[in-house]
């Protein structure tokens, strides 16, 4: 998921950042002047296709049987997340001991709570979001919280992928604070990863106001660029950045990589990779930037590339999976890919059993290209899509569908396609294989 400054996944990660920095900028200018989540599903729903997968990992595991052995000393199997040195981790370690001391501080909840947030996106690290929901106990459950809590528990549950309680909070949050240019930001992406472009382009327009310059504009030039207005709404991009060279990074990285994103689904390779690169030369270890850039690469067939980019980018499991399927097409392929492999299986299993299924696009990825599976991954691909809606969540359930030769499985997506007027070459294409009509 997309994504807020929530892909997808993807894409709301770089929206999601800026909107904690609103949330930030509205306080110190203060200063100065339960419905069913739509994202779970239940054991039942998921019996199936857990059944399925499992078998596929249990004959991949039989596969490769023999444990993995490094054929050098410098190969790397692991990156840990933090270290005793790490100043982030410590200084939450401590705001966490300040906040259990005095758990109904929420100023000192929300700091926390925003903290783990980023760190999670950071570091492609669900646990942080435990953390922060715990910060949140006192105000979780409550529909009167204070608008502050809402829409730090609407981001929660965004990440989460519960979109329908996301955007109640959202709502409850807006209607006790209708300036908040967070809860309008964090509303205009989940609407957006939901394919509700309509509703999205209208929550962009509070913005333009309540957070003008490159944060409104790179807001309401994702919807167009979505909806059948790529060419225009590219264009009032790049003229905002070039008008505003002063910009904030993460507001400047935000634009950057949604023009990247919207010239790749235009077929404008060269020009995507430039504003690939000049997102990357701000903040060259951003998960989400890193994934659509070797997404790129990969569509290019230049396997090589994305392998380098990817490197050393094992934290992610959407960054591992691009970083194996790189190397399943060198030739000669890499003795780590058989440990990436093994190490994708084992962390969706985890997932499996956390019942934890937000990352149902990329296992639906990694089943099709990797386990050469269709019919599992058509089933993954479905159950994403009954979720989310955007280009990558149509491009999966299509290529599924075709390599499992199941036509009437992509009818949604193919809908959305025509009815959306989404400009993408990869999806036209798939589209037209489909249905030749």
């Amino acid at each position: 998921m997309r994504r807020v400054p929530v892909r997808s996944g993807i894409a709301p990660c770089l929206a999601a950042r800026l909107g904690l920095r609103l949330w930030a900028r509205s306080k110190a200018a203060q200063s100065r002047r339960t419905p069913k989540p739509s994202g779970t599903r239940t054991c039942s729903q998921f019996f199936k296709i857990g059944c399925e997968v499992s078998a596929i990992l249990v004959v991949a595991g039989s596969a490769s049987a023999e444990p993995f052995l490094p054929q050098e000393g410098a190969q790397v199997l692991e990156r840990l997340r933090s270290t005793a040195l790490d100043t982030g981790a410590r200084e939450l370690r401590e705001m966490r001991a300040r906040l259990s001391a005095d758990p109904n501080n929420l100023a000192l909840a929300s700091q926390f709570a925003r903290r783990c947030i980023e760190r999670s996106r950071n570091e492609a690290d669900p646990r942080y979001l435990g953390r922060a929901q715990a910060a949140l106990a006192p105000w979780w459950s409550a529909a009167g919280a204070p608008a502050d809590a809402l829409v730090l528990r609407a981001t929660i549950r965004q990440s989460q992928h519960d979109f329908t309680n996301a955007l109640a909070d959202l709502d409850l949050a807006l209607h006790e604070s209708p300036r908040n240019a967070q809860a309008w930001l964090t509303r205009a992406t989940v609407l957006t990863v939901l394919g509700d472009y309509s509703a999205a382009r209208r929550a962009c327009v509070p913005l333009a106001q309540l957070a003008p310059g490159l944060v409104a504009l790179t807001a309401a030039a994702s919807v167009s660029c979505l909806s059948g207005e790529a060419a225009r709404g590219s264009e009032l991009l790049r003229n905002a950045l070039e008008a505003d060279p002063q910009a904030a990074a993460p507001e400047r990285l935000w634009a950057l990589t949604v023009l990247g994103e919207s010239s790749a689904r235009l077929g404008h390779a060269a020009d995507a990779e430039n504003f690939f690169k000049r997102a990357l030369e701000l903040d060259q270890h951003d998960p989400y930037l890193q994934c659509s850039y070797a997404d790129l690469l990969l569509d290019q067939g230049r396997a090589q590339d994305a392998a380098v980019l990817l490197k050393d980018a094992l934290r992610a499991d959407g960054l591992l999976l691009r970083l194996a399927l790189a190397e399943s097409e060198l030739k000669p392929r890499p003795s780590s890919l058989d440990v990436h492999i093994t190490t994708l299986l084992a962390r969706f299993e985890a997932g499996h059993l956390r019942g934890d299924f937000v990352h149902q696009r990329e296992e639906a990825r990694f089943i099709l290209y990797l386990l050469r599976a269709p019919r599992a991954a058509l089933r993954l691909a479905v159950d994403n899509w009954r979720v989310q809606h955007e280009p990558a969540d149509a491009r999966i359930l299509l290529e599924s569908a075709l390599a499992a030769n199941d036509r009437s499985a992509a009818r949604p997506a193919l809908e959305f396609i025509r009815n959306s007027r989404i400009e993408d070459v990869r999806l036209n294409g798939l589209a037209k294989a489909l249905d030749p009509q």
